[in-house]
């Protein structure tokens, strides 16, 4: 079974969170050896990865649940509205 290709928003997405997760953890770790620099490398690349994975990909929704129609409609009856006399305000 051959893999499927990842689409541009897969790439987006893992590509930015690669690059601002590894700038961040670097920044905040302030760390300058080279072993704290592989680690935060290799964890950015995993979080890169997971965000990449959960992108939805298109054309993949869930099947959506037919209900049944109901078999006779429902009808409301309304008696018409009796009209009410116009009243006329007398001018002063």
């Amino acid at each position: 079974m051959a893999m499927p290709r990842p689409t541009a928003a897969q790439l987006a997405y893992g590509s930015c969170t690669v690059i601002l997760s590894t700038l961040a953890m670097l920044l905040l770790s302030q760390t300058s050896s080279g072993v704290g620099i592989a680690i935060i490398t290799v964890a950015a690349l995993a979080l890169g990865l997971l965000v990449a994975m959960t992108v939805p990909l298109p054309g993949r929704r869930p099947a959506a649940v037919e209900q049944p129609a109901p078999e006779k409609p429902v009808r409301a009856s309304v008696a018409a509205p009796v009209p009410e006399p116009v009243r006329e305000r007398a001018v002063s």
